[in-house]
């Protein structure tokens, strides 16, 4: 399995990602109806999302906080964060939903955001040489 040695470039950009996901899981678990209001999107979606934020929140710290995490933990995280950018912009663009004009914001903000997380991960990576070593 190979597995990524841990530099502070990467797990400062996984370390952001996980404290900026726990705080959005928190507000939109704790809130939904008073966001669902303001950004004219779904009540219950809101709330889902702001529980599966918190659950992706621990295990991006889990990560974070390894020494030599597996190179695949790492990558489903980027690759995860590229999947949530692209379900974002399609849900504004789909018609699923009818957002304010600030759910507009708020969708592609944190899209931009989320984006800007997988691209310093990815830098993060590529400044880390993957050490093959056997499974345990």
């Amino acid at each position: 399995m190979k597995r990524i040695p841990m530099n502070p470039f990467l797990r400062g950009a996984l370390g952001v990602d996980a404290i900026a996901s726990g705080a959005m899981g928190i507000a939109l678990s704790a809130a939904p109806g008073l966001l669902a209001r303001l950004l004219g999107l779904p009540e219950a979606l809101l709330y889902h999302v702001g529980v599966f934020l918190i659950a992706y929140a621990m295990f991006v710290a889990g990560i974070a906080l390894r020494s030599r995490p597996a190179s695949l933990l790492v990558s489903s995280i980027i690759v995860g964060n590229g999947v949530w950018v692209i379900g974002s912009l399609l849900l504004i663009s789909g018609g699923w939903v009818g957002p304010t004009l600030l759910g507009y914001a708020f969708v592609i903000a944190q899209a931009l955001a989320v984006g800007v997380f997988a691209e310093l991960q990815f830098i993060g990576v590529r400044k880390a040489a993957p050490i093959a070593t056997a499974a345990t």
